[in-house]
């Protein structure tokens, strides 16, 4: 676990050189650290996938927690690329926020490999912290204190459904280890306990809290409109990139022999989910918030891979978190640059952008064509691979239900698109950065490459 100590130790001398006052180190150090860990991450991976727990059983770092923790840290050195200049906007105490990120980014280590329920909580708790902080880092924003509040508050009340369904989970078999959990439950398929049963419902509370599903969502589109733009990047591909890995992990080592209590149950949040987002996501007209609502529907579609349990489960998550992660890294990356011109993140800032940024128009065009799930794109491969897992497993109406909805999204996606390149507007010139360019360009080549050839990153689980 050479990944967790590097990325567990690098903000403590990011911490150190801020105290030093070497400002321009911190960038370049945490980019640095970041690359080294996904180096050994990159290098843990094995095609036999053999591995044994660590930690006296605490932590498995399977081919699992390899995908899921090297595509985590490729999204996190993305918005890293992103930061520069960016938090010295808020405050001169620019290496606390990178240490933030890098400490949220430990636990989200932790919760891709715990193999223990009580890392699960762990992990999440070092993660949840993390984010609480950084959604009230402007200080002097109205909006992003309300953020930082509303997401501590609700944060701390799904953390309490979480830990009792654990402890009900614990009391029923007798262990935290995910392994003796799912032998206990095999060795009695008929005699499990009525308490086993409610820590699972109570789990699966907790759980859809941190992935902002329905009717679990509602701190979602005020945390991720209040918290700075970049913070909501983080949360929307980083954080929900863990949360839906840690969430398979648990209910297929776990759970799976007791499916066919449980399946109904998030069955019914699925579809709750899709609609939800995507029908409050229409009728908004700032582009944040619809990119809050829309993150609610794409919950909807990352759940279909646990409704529908199977062997290509795990690599659905991973196709379509890492298709839906780019997407969101150069929507919300455009917006940082559109709202600094504009002073708005409305739809209306968006017009004419086509003419007068035509790289800029085309990079965000590609990861709407994305989110909304059009071919030749990553999001279409992620919501093909979500829809024939479900077919499977014959959940024949739930697929039908996600169509329509995938049709309802394209909608409000092709709204910011006809704002481009369909409405005029007097506007500045709107320049790019080189590390904005580098970035959204990558993200956009990266996008289609996946949708023409899936094969790029198919199959590594």
């Amino acid at each position: 676990m050479i990944v967790l100590i590097i990325i567990s130790t690098l903000p403590i001398l990011l911490l150190y050189l801020g105290l030093y006052k070497a400002q321009n180190s911190l960038l370049p150090v945490t980019l640095i650290g970041l690359l080294v860990a996904l180096g050994f991450a990159v290098a843990a991976y094995t095609k036999a996938d053999i591995a044994t727990p660590i930690y006296s059983g605490m932590m498995l770092f399977n081919n699992f927690s390899v995908v899921f923790s090297v595509v985590t840290i490729i999204s996190t050195i993305l918005i890293v690329l992103l930061s520069r200049g960016y938090f010295e906007k808020i405050s001169s105490h620019v290496a606390e926020y990178y240490a933030i990120i890098l400490f949220a980014l430990a636990g989200i280590i932790i919760m891709v490999s715990f193999y223990n329920l009580v890392m699960l909580f762990i992990g999440i708790e070092i993660m949840s912290v993390s984010l609480y902080i950084l959604a009230g880092i402007k200080k002097t924003d109205f909006a992003s204190n309300e953020a930082a509040l509303k997401y501590f508050l609700m944060g701390a009340f799904s953390t309490g459904f979480l830990l009792f369904g654990i402890a009900l989970v614990y009391g029923s078999s007798g262990s935290f280890s995910l392994e003796a959990i799912r032998n206990w439950v095999i060795s009695q398929p008929h005699h499990v306990d009525p308490m086993f049963y409610a820590g699972i419902l109570l789990i699966i509370v907790g759980l859809c809290f941190k992935v902002g599903a329905a009717p679990f969502h509602f701190w979602t589109p005020d945390v991720y409109d209040g918290s700075p733009t970049l913070i909501t990047a983080f949360m929307s591909t980083v954080a929900k990139t863990a949360a839906f890995a840690a969430f398979l992990r648990l209910f297929s080592e776990c759970f799976q022999p007791v499916s066919d209590f449980w399946v109904p149950v998030l069955l019914v949040i699925t579809i709750i989910t899709l609609f939800i987002g995507n029908l409050t996501a229409l009728y908004q007209q700032s582009f944040k918030r619809m990119l809050a609502f829309s993150s609610i529907s794409h919950a909807g579609y990352l759940l279909f891979a646990i409704v529908a349990l199977g062997a290509s489960s795990a690599n659905s998550v991973f196709v379509y978190a890492t298709a839906y992660s780019i997407a969101s890294i150069i929507s919300f990356g455009g917006l940082i640059l559109v709202s600094q011109q504009s002073g708005n993140d409305n739809f209306d800032s968006f017009n004419g952008l086509g003419k007068k940024n035509p790289f800029l128009a085309l990079v965000i065009t590609v990861a709407m064509l994305s989110l909304a799930g059009i071919p030749l794109t990553a999001g279409f491969i992620g919501k093909f691979f979500m829809f024939s897992g479900a077919l499977l497993q014959f959940h024949l109406v739930m697929v039908i239900l996600a169509v329509v909805n995938a049709i309802i999204s394209i909608f409000y996606y092709f709204r910011v698109i006809i704002a481009m390149y369909f409405r005029d507007t007097e506007r500045d010139e709107l320049v790019v950065p080189v590390y904005y360019k580098l970035v959204l360009g990558l993200g956009a080549i990266a996008t289609i490459l996946i949708g023409v050839d899936p094969g790029l990153i198919t199959n590594l689980i």
